[in-house]
């Protein structure tokens, strides 16, 4: 589909992809992965058409449409949330007003075998197919759904999308991108401004989408369970591997360790076979022997050992002093900014050792409670307080405001270590990959990478018994946050942290806090339980939604005439009867789409491959076909109550 051939970009003296090729075919889900400023983004950019390379070509075939999420971007401004995602239509209401000139220009003409008529015919049939495929859902509800799956509500579909921030601005571009259902998808970090729901939202999404993907992504998990490919960018080469991301992890390593063992078998044969030559080299007995050996060595094809860029934090927190028993408590706790309520009525308990995740939507309060727990933010209302003897370590979700830019990265350590600790302000930076020139750089001049190490590396100059960590991941590659997860997994003191990486959190943390609707609640288990628990929540509140209101009868006023009477009966059975249409409707489509699947996976049994999971097949065929007895019987039901009604 796409091909990316000899691709080389240069800046000066410095190569960033050197003579790279892949090729990125119909329904392939790629990875693309390596350390921040690899080259990932810059690929997305070359495939868009928006940066051209050095040398090379991205050839992409005409009429294929691709769909771009950065991850900066302008918004768009003047309409409310819902009408701007309604924009993703624009191609289907064109098309829709080309099929409505068509079929008036037809009703006009009677030139039936003329080429011109024949090519019109052509051209209806072609737009009949696109619409029929774009028309599976009425527009507003795809719209609607999308949007609440990237964490909107209902009520703030009307809202003007300025009111919103940034990161939910780019929810609706995302919501905008995947409505118009592109051939081909390019999403850089689409998961940095999602709050863990939403994530699990789209990932079921890109599970499902037919088209091609191309996904940069620093959470693990998200990779493993969407793409089937992962393609490494690694000091300027790339690595092409047919598996998801775990899987890349073992074949590469495989890789490399196969690499190494030849390398050392032939260095080996290299130095016998050179201590021969020179043992040897003015014998005249053994000349043959030598210019023989020689040439052998001339011709030999040394193996080589794929570079590897080994850098990464090496990171230890210093031993946490004892604390009191309780290292916070908040008791009915309200807290907001002027008039406004965030939360209230809060009961928080973290004890000493805990590791506890803040989870929930963006602005329900996470980072608020992280204030208050700095003493930057008054409750409105209750109590907050650290326990006995509890130092804090904070790490702030937005660095610009807690970082000076006009002082150098050594200087931004050296104003506040006091000690001992002054000694090993290099070691400590050195950890956190500031070295040489480096550590002489200016905040201001810094990436968001460079400032969020920076600011975990002030949290190493003092021994903190309690650290509150709002969304230290965000910006750090995969293996930068797996070194810093097990730094915290050995840390003994508590643990306060919010963040929307399920496999950053998965095994860190085994107590959660939700912000929900105002409320903050206690979720004791894993965070894998927790997602269970609110996904089941979440398709009962979609059901609720989307399923017509049970109609309620009212108590008769004690006066009322007989014709009133008999007016509110046929107003009652009018609104059940249509509640029944629609729900007969409903299960009509879901009972089409469940038997469609259920054929796909009968198609699968019979002639598997070798990628398929046959129990995993069987499990899901035979969760469908409970769901398929379930609402065949509730049809059948329903069908039958609207045959007694017509009787009657």
């Amino acid at each position: 589909m796409i091909s990316i051939n000899g691709l080389t970009v240069a800046y000066g003296g410095f190569t960033l992809l050197d003579d790279i090729n892949f090729h990125i075919s119909e329904n392939d889900k790629i990875g693309l992965v390596g350390k921040n400023g690899a080259g990932k983004s810059t690929i997305l950019k070359l495939i868009c058409g928006l940066q051209n390379p050095t040398a090379g070509k991205v050839a992409v075939p005409s009429g294929i449409r691709i769909g771009y999420l950065p991850q900066i971007m302008e918004h768009h401004k003047g309409r409310s949330v819902i009408d701007e995602t309604m924009t993703a239509f624009a191609d289907m209401y064109a098309k829709e007003d080309e099929l409505e000139r068509i079929t008036q220009e037809l009703a006009t003409r009677d030139d039936y075998e003329s080429k011109e008529y024949g090519d019109l015919i052509v051209r209806l049939n072609e737009i009949n197919d696109s619409l029929n495929y774009m028309h599976s859902e009425s527009p507003r509800v795809q719209a609607e759904r999308t949007l609440v799956g990237l964490g909107f509500r209902y009520e703030e579909m009307d809202r003007p999308t300025e009111t919103f921030s940034q990161g939910w601005n780019m929810r609706i571009e995302l919501a905008k991108i995947l409505l118009s259902k592109p051939d081909v998808l390019l999403l850089d970090e689409p998961t940095n401004h999602l709050d863990i729901e939403s994530i699990e939202w789209l990932e079921g999404y890109l599970k499902d989408y037919k088209g091609s993907l191309v996904l940069i992504s620093h959470d693990r998990k998200f990779l493993d369970n969407i793409t089937n490919r992962t393609v490494e960018i690694m000091l300027g080469h790339i690595h092409d591997y047919k598996v998801p991301y775990s899987k890349y992890l073992e074949l590469r390593k495989e890789r490399i360790s196969q690499q190494m063992a030849a390398y050392e078998n032939q260095q080996r044969m290299i130095e016998k076979t050179e201590e021969f030559i020179e043992r040897f080299r003015y014998k005249p007995t053994k000349s043959n022997q030598v210019q023989s050996r020689i040439k052998q060595l001339e011709k030999l094809e040394r193996v080589e050992v794929d570079e590897e860029d080994a850098s990464a934090l090496t990171v230890k927190f210093p031993p946490a002093p004892r604390s009191g028993d309780i290292a916070f408590k908040a008791t009915d706790l309200t807290v907001g900014y002027g008039s406004k309520v965030v939360f209230s009525g809060a009961d928080i308990e973290v004890r000493r050792g805990e590791k506890v995740a803040l989870v929930g939507r963006n602005g329900e309060g996470k980072t608020t409670l992280m204030r208050v727990i700095m003493r930057e933010l008054e409750p409105m209302s209750g109590e907050a307080r650290t326990g006995h003897n509890v130092n804090v370590g904070y790490y702030a979700q937005n660095q610009e405001d807690i970082l000076n830019k006009q002082d150098t990265v050594f200087e931004t350590l050296d104003r506040i270590a006091v000690g001992d600790v002054r000694t090993k302000l290099r070691d400590i930076l050195a950890a956190f990959l500031f070295k040489g020139e480096d550590i002489d750089k200016k905040v201001a001049v810094l990436s968001g990478g460079e400032r969020a190490r920076l600011a975990m590396a002030k949290l190493m100059l003092k021994p903190y018994n309690l650290l509150a960590l709002d969304e230290p991941t965000n910006h750090m590659d995969i293996r930068s946050k797996d070194i810093l997860k097990q730094a915290l997994k050995s840390y003994d003191g508590t643990l306060i942290i919010v963040s929307h990486d399920r496999d950053f959190l998965d095994g860190l943390v085994d107590k959660l806090y939700e912000f929900r609707d105002g409320k903050v609640k206690e979720h004791l288990g894993t965070v894998a339980e927790f997602l269970e628990k609110r996904r089941i929540e979440s398709l009962n509140e979609l059901e609720r939604h989307y399923r017509p209101a049970e109609p309620k009868l009212e108590e008769a006023p004690q006066k009322k005439s007989a014709s009133q009477q008999d007016y509110q009966a046929r107003k009652y059975v009018s609104k059940e009867e249509k509640r029944r249409k629609n729900r007969i409707a409903f299960l009509e489509k879901s009972i089409d789409e469940i038997e469609g699947k259920m054929k796909d996976i009968e198609a699968k049994l019979q002639n598997p491959s070798p990628r398929d999971d046959i129990m995993e097949l069987t499990r899901e065929y035979l969760e469908l076909k409970r769901d398929l007895d379930a609402k065949t019987d509730e049809w059948v039901e329903l069908g039958s109550e609207t045959n007694s009604g017509q009787e009657r």
